[in-house]
């Protein structure tokens, strides 16, 4: 009643041939019995949990951040000392005047 392996019943035994291809669905062995197997290609590729995206942004970023700051600091300290001594300034004169006009 069973065939000489002991998980394959008899009734399977007209499809083992079909099943002897592992790499394709049994119900697509017709559509790629023609094809060839790659013998011996070797493909490979990275998951995307593989790569390291964010790494070399923060491998380079310190060296990055300290450039852009260094060549725009001249912009930004000239803004800022010219803001803090407009400020400064107008207050100096708004005490100035105020005392003035006390008596």
């Amino acid at each position: 009643f069973f065939s000489s392996t002991a998980n394959e019943p008899k009734m399977l035994s007209r499809t083992r041939p079909m099943l002897a291809r592992y790499d394709v669905s049994p119900h697509m062995v017709k559509w790629w019995k023609s094809q060839l197997k790659d013998n011996g290609q070797v493909t490979r590729h990275l998951s995307p949990y593989e790569q390291q995206i964010v790494m070399p942004f923060l491998r380079t970023f310190p060296k990055r951040a300290y450039e852009k700051f260094m060549g725009s600091f001249v912009y930004w300290g000239g803004a800022a000392v010219l803001t803090l001594g407009t400020a400064s300034l107008s207050d100096a004169a708004d005490a100035a005047q105020d005392r003035t006009h006390r008596f």
